[in-house]
């Protein structure tokens, strides 16, 4: 598009696209005309380029309607019809920046009267590049809440233009501020957000002295209302920690049936949305392709579902960090005290170490769902390390662990991998050649697991297994004791 106004002779070769429908009438008693209407076909903002209608209506027996443009000495267009009716109408087939303007039509009564309608803006959008259009601190919005919406701009453009579409549609024009990095910006607080309409805005930019020249329009920004409806479940079958290039998916599943999901990421604008489908009965969900992992894709995620005939959301599923791996040249050490295979219930610590200066350790369990346990780094002996402390362990603990460094400036950014480290617990006593201990069992019914489902992890049974033992030992001394005794008064009666 254009940058500056065009010259005469753009202007003379723009002329003839402008074309003109003055319509004819009679039988119009003087002094009763109205003043004239004027609007523009399909809207008074058009992109660069595209084609637009400006209409004016009077009444019956009009004899010729003329278009003014402000700044012109002269009426800018008329031309006598030949087609009876109370409209003119004039065609612009190629908005530029030299049709932008303030218009008005208007016609002579048979009395000679002037009759001038109001004034039309005619816009003409795309001669700048488009704003960010920003909504803090989250376009995610509990319901009644508040937000501020943020329209800045790189060009220098010094007003904004910030536009509510749907029902009922709204502007507001503000003056922006320059900060200190030269770019300019304005910002919008919205109070009192509620599910009773779609919350979506656009903005522009222009310059004070050209206001009907914007920019084209910024990408569009919906805020998402979120309420008390029961929460999704977001997960990955990647596991929270990925590399860099490979590809990400997530799923967002509800039992409540919901038809839509809408995905967010921490201190992102975008929120996609997508379908529910439903894999079996009860259970709806879609998922999120992500595409191949990049440095943007590093963060924390929440997702949200909703019903299509509301427009709120439900409340938001706890959150998944994405964590990419690979990001830092560095790779740390791991190690494992007493040693990487210990028997049940002993205390076992992790050690990862590097000699970067890192900030935090993160400790990675292959197949885990969880969030990995993240400790703050202590320099000791030259290294920068972190312990991970298990006490005691159980078979639960088996399995490979790698550990990762990273900065607090990067929290979601990790290191290369330590090398992996296989643990595995035994179900023997911690000590060799302690007394033997006599087994005890305890027998769970089916019945009893389903009404204590809390109780019944590998670290529960273990300990109910070591109480029935105390439980057990002195039964077995006295049966002993009885059964000895009543040897001994055996032998004494042969």
């Amino acid at each position: 598009p254009p940058s500056v106004p065009p010259g005469p002779q753009e202007r003379d070769a723009m002329t003839p696209s402008l074309t003109a429908l003055l319509c004819l009438a009679s039988d119009v008693l003087p002094g009763t005309l109205p003043k004239p209407t004027i609007w523009a076909e399909p809207g008074s903002v058009i992109p660069w380029g595209s084609p637009v209608t400006i209409w004016c209506q009077g009444t019956l027996g009009v004899r010729e309607f003329y278009l003014n443009k402000e700044g012109s000495s002269a009426p800018w267009y008329r031309q006598p019809s030949l087609e009876p009716g109370d409209k003119g109408k004039f065609s612009i087939s190629y908005m530029t920046q030299s049709y932008a303007g303030r218009y008005n039509c208007y016609y002579h009564s048979p009395t000679g009267r002037l009759q001038s309608s109001g004034p039309l803006e005619l816009v003409m959008t795309g001669a700048h590049r488009k704003p960010t259009l920003s909504a803090l601190p989250s376009p995610v919005v509990t319901s009644g809440g508040n937000v501020t919406l943020q329209c800045g701009s790189w060009e220098g453009l010094d007003r904004f233009i910030l536009t509510k579409e749907g029902e009922p549609k709204s502007s507001w024009t503000l003056d922006a501020q320059r900060d200190p990095l030269g770019r300019t910006q304005a910002l919008l607080p919205v109070g009192h957000v509620t599910p009773s309409h779609r919350w979506m805005f656009r903005c522009h930019g222009f310059y004070r002295n050209t206001p009907q020249v914007w920019s084209a329009p910024s990408d569009p920004l919906e805020l998402l209302v979120s309420g008390v409806s029961a929460k999704p479940s977001l997960l990955t079958p990647q596991g929270p920690v990925v590399a860099s290039g490979q590809s990400l998916t997530l799923q967002c599943r509800s039992d409540v049936g919901y038809d839509r999901f809408a995905l967010s990421q921490e201190g992102r604008q975008a929120l996609p949305q997508r379908p529910g489908q439903q894999p079996q009965a009860g259970l709806s969900q879609a998922d999120f392709p992500l595409g191949p992992v990049t440095n943007t894709l590093a963060g924390r995620y929440r997702c949200y579902g909703g019903h299509n005939l509301s427009s709120e959301w439900s409340a938001p599923s706890d959150p998944l960090d994405i964590l990419v791996a690979g990001r830092f040249p560095d790779t740390p050490s791991l190690s494992v005290q007493p040693g990487p295979v210990v028997a049940s219930g002993e205390n076992v610590t992790l050690l990862c170490q590097s000699r970067n200066t890192r900030e935090t350790f993160l400790l990675s369990k292959e197949g885990a769902a969880r969030p990995p346990p993240r400790l703050r780094s202590k320099y000791q002996g030259g290294h920068f390390q972190a312990e991970f402390s298990m006490s005691p362990v159980t078979s639960a603990h088996n399995g490979t662990y790698r550990c990762y460094s990273s900065l607090s400036s990067h929290p979601y950014l990790l290191s290369h991998a330590s090398a992996p480290l296989e643990l595995t617990v035994s179900g023997e006593g911690p000590h060799q050649g302690s007394p033997q201990k006599s087994p005890a069992c305890m027998l769970l019914s089916p019945s009893f697991l389903a009404s204590h489902p809390q109780d019944y992890t590998v670290e529960n049974l273990i300990q109910m297994g070591m109480a029935g033992s105390v439980l057990l030992g002195p039964g077995i001394l006295l049966f002993q004791a009885q059964h000895g005794h009543g040897g001994a008064q055996d032998a004494a009666r042969s």
